[in-house]
């Protein structure tokens, strides 16, 4: 199974693709980590955005995409970035989606956390990772 996480932040979606399960799985060699929209998203922008999430879920052959449970209220709720880029993936997503809520992806790291060797060290590429794992079988 090859799960893609996408972690929504302010205006950008950092992602990671693991292929495999919980147990065996490893990330998928692409250099593409991250695709963003400007504060101001105009018709040209989103479609460059939908062209390019498209290409690369079927360059890969993404069974599912994973995308992290925005705050909807108080203290750092999403804001319209993540709003906006999360209704575009909704609308156009060629593979089905799952959110997952960040207490659940806490909750599998403490259970967890030695399945995840490859887990990248940079915190926005982490969090990606942890949201893919959370799609894997």
């Amino acid at each position: 199974m090859v799960v893609t996480g996408i972690y929504l932040k302010a205006n950008e979606a950092r992602i990671v693709t693991l292929t495999g399960t919980k147990d065996s799985h490893s990330p998928v060699a692409i250099k593409f980590h991250k695709l963003g929209l400007s504060k101001n998203p105009t018709q040209d922008d989103v479609e460059v955005f939908t062209q390019t999430l498209k290409a690369y879920c079927t360059d890969n052959r993404v069974d599912k995409i994973v995308i992290n449970r925005r705050a909807t209220t108080g203290h750092g709720a999403g804001g319209a970035g993540t709003f906006i880029l999360e209704g575009i993936i909704l609308a156009i997503s060629p593979a089905p989606i799952d959110f997952v809520h960040s207490l659940t992806i806490n909750a599998t790291n403490r259970r967890e956390q030695e399945r995840k060797s490859n887990r990248p060290a940079t915190a926005d590429l982490a969090m990606a990772y942890d949201i893919a794992y959370e799609g894997l079988e």
